[in-house]
């Protein structure tokens, strides 16, 4: 018997969804549960075999502490294998579990069963319970999303979480001092603070904050940056509160790295009249209720890591998955996007301090601290 808590979806999105053209842009992708069209979600793809047209591939996807419906890591996670059911004949089994003692048990049931071609594991809280089941359980394919275990059976896929922070930051530092006011909103030019609020305090989550800081720092060395950490990714109330603490004390923009929580950011932000900044999708589109207050968002396309990894299965070339895949500002899979509402609003120095910024990290002349994984 499968826990309770599974719970098994078939995307049921139109395929014609599909045919649009090659110019879409990369907002529609970061765009939770929006189709994913055109060239852009088909780079890298390899043709359909002929086994593959005939056989049902089951996958079979497990949450993050945050749970689905965060409208930004989990739902991007399981957006990139709904993209990959429009092409291939995939069931996808949508199993939310958000209390971390219960990923060892969770995992070995759904690896039992032997019903899954692949079993996702959304974020590094699977790490510790998957170290020892993907060694029981070697005939199952798994992938690990934001970490990696060295075993053959195992697709780690990591993206550059402190590249984009560190652009976060460049946006963060350099809209302190500039004057913004729009539909309440506004900035005060005269002081640099900008804040950050992080889900659990430990290595991951302290590279997002380290890197936003350097960030800030590089843009303006006087900035000041006030920091503060939920305890878990999902209690919006808590993150208001250390959002709404931060804007008292002066910031005007507060980024976060909390998930679901990070509702809570943008609520304080639109009654304090401040600003703040989204992560792992663009939350202006994920959230449109807040996008008056997203000035923008560090993205991840997760979803192109899901697609790629369930393809590969499909087509029965999961070793070319295999491995630690780390996915950073080089293979373009991070940025830091404009929110919808300020697009074409910002000053010219915003996208003169990004572009500065990436340009910077590519030719090593500025090095982001900690590392894809988080600060050891």
């Amino acid at each position: 018997m499968m826990p309770e808590k599974l719970r098994h979806e078939t995307d049921s999105t139109d395929p014609s969804d599909s045919d649009s053209s090659d110019g879409v842009g990369r907002r529609t992708v970061l765009a939770s549960g929006a189709a994913f069209v055109g060239g852009l979600g088909l780079a890298g793809w390899t043709g359909r075999s002929e086994g593959a047209q005939n056989q049902t591939t089951n996958i079979a996807i497990v949450s993050s502490p945050a749970g689905f419906d965060d409208s930004a890591f989990n739902d991007l996670a399981l957006e990139g294998l709904q993209t990959a059911a429009e092409e291939y004949d995939i069931e996808i089994n949508q199993v939310e579990e958000t209390e971390q003692a219960q990923y060892q048990s969770t995992q070995a049931q759904l690896a039992q069963s032997g019903d899954y071609d692949l079993i996702v594991l959304v974020s590094y809280n699977h790490t510790e319970a998957l170290t020892q089941n993907a060694v029981d359980y070697p005939d199952q394919n798994w992938m690990l999303i934001n970490d990696h275990v060295d075993e053959p059976n195992v697709a780690g896929y990591t993206w550059a979480n402190h590249e984009m922070s560190y652009l976060a930051g460049v946006l963060g530092g350099t809209m302190t001092t500039e004057e913004l006011s729009y539909e309440g909103s506004e900035t005060d030019s005269e002081n640099a603070q900008i804040g950050f609020v992080g889900g659990v305090d430990e290595s991951l989550i302290n590279a997002f904050e380290q890197s936003y800081v350097a960030g800030a720092e590089w843009v303006n060395e006087d900035v000041s940056v006030n920091v503060g950490y939920i305890g878990d990714y999902t209690d919006t109330d808590t993150a208001a509160d250390i959002a709404s603490s931060q804007y008292d004390d002066g910031a005007d923009i507060v980024y976060h790295a909390a998930a679901a929580a990070g509702r809570g950011v943008f609520e304080a932000a639109q009654s304090n009249n401040r600003f703040a900044i989204g992560v792992d999708a663009d939350q202006s589109q994920t959230l449109p209720d807040f996008q008056d207050v997203i000035l923008g968002s560090a993205v991840k396309y997760i979803n192109e890591g899901t697609r790629e990894v369930a393809s590969a299965v499909v087509e029965g070339n999961f070793e070319s998955v295999t491995g630690a895949n780390t996915l950073g500002l080089e293979e373009e899979a991070v940025d830091c996007v404009i929110g919808q509402a300020f697009e074409g609003e910002l000053p010219d120095a915003v996208q003169q301090n990004l572009d500065d910024a990436k340009q910077g990290i590519a030719d090593g002349d500025i090095e982001v601290p900690c590392t894809a994984s988080g600060c050891n």
